[in-house]
């Protein structure tokens, strides 16, 4: 709730095209429906859990109210399944992953990173795939492109995340070839992140496209995005929705989405959010098959 609360107070908001736009409405696959696990089919209802706004994915707009890409997939999800799917929000993501494990949660639709330490007790249904990249001013004036020119300029980096640590490891590349040290400015969150390069306190923030596509998207013109389709220090990303290891709703899950994907639902949906450059063509079990970076 913090981070939408000061997103918002930045001026950031869900744009009017956005909301207009309609998602396909889901007829009630009965068969998908007859393979969910007895009890949510007696309750009629699963509660997925998240920990807070992640736009454009998740953005937490009351104790069971969402709105994003997710919460759009969630309904679709729903629908095609005959159930409702409500949503809870709970502190990080160890509550999250615990709360699912307990049983109190069924699910997590995300997305959540997808890494082979976190399949050895969870399942993840991927659906998306993420990059590392830079919001820089608009025209890029300092020409940050990519890691290697990076070096003597001041780097956003949210606190303690994979992107900080790829930083650092490229401010010792820097010096080690008699370049300035990247100056490494760490956040707590991403609205201050991006904030410091609106007001060109830091020359560019480094992390997650998806959410910097939001960011600069709502940044009236101000911001623009670079080093797409590049690896920046990372391997592949993948990121989906949790449930618990080797569950048999994992299996109905992916068969949702696999419909979604075919029927065009998921493509609708990430073309609303402006996420294609995230989309994958298909989803899949636990994709992460290595170390992302």
């Amino acid at each position: 709730m913090k981070k939408i609360a000061l997103a918002l107070a930045l001026g950031l908001s869900v744009s009017l095209a956005q909301a207009a736009e309609a998602i396909p409405v889901q007829k009630v696959d009965q068969a998908l429906h007859d393979r969910l696990p007895p009890d949510i089919q007696k309750a009629g209802r699963m509660i997925s859990v998240n920990n807070g706004s992640f736009p454009p994915y998740e953005i937490v707009e009351g104790p069971s109210s969402m709105s994003g890409a997710s919460a759009d997939l969630t309904e679709a999800l729903a629908q095609l399944l005959g159930i409702k799917i409500e949503h809870a929000t709970v502190s990080g993501l160890s509550g999250v992953l615990a709360g699912i494990k307990s049983g109190r949660y069924q699910l997590a639709i995300g997305p959540i990173g997808d890494y082979p330490e976190r399949q050895q007790k969870n399942d993840f249904i991927d659906f998306v795939q993420e990059f590392v990249v830079f919001a820089v001013q608009k025209g890029n004036p300092l020409q940050i492109n990519d890691l290697e020119s990076t070096c003597g300029k001041r780097i956003a980096v949210m606190a303690g995340g994979w992107a900080e640590q790829v930083i650092r490891r490229q401010s010792d590349v820097c010096t080690g070839a008699g370049k300035p040290a990247v100056v490494i400015q760490s956040f707590a969150d991403q609205p201050s992140s991006i904030l410091a390069v609106r007001s060109k306190r830091s020359d560019a923030f480094f992390s997650s496209q998806a959410p910097l596509v939001w960011f600069v998207d709502q940044a009236n013109g101000q911001l623009e995005l670079t080093g797409q389709g590049k690896k920046n220090g990372f391997g592949d990303i993948f990121q989906g929705t949790v449930v618990p290891k080797d569950a048999a709703l994992g299996k109905v899950v992916l068969a949702g989405y696999q419909k979604l994907f075919a029927n065009g639902t998921y493509a609708a949906i990430m073309k609303k959010w402006k996420l294609e450059g995230n989309a994958l063509t298909a989803p899949g079990i636990n994709l992460a098959k290595g170390a992302a970076k």
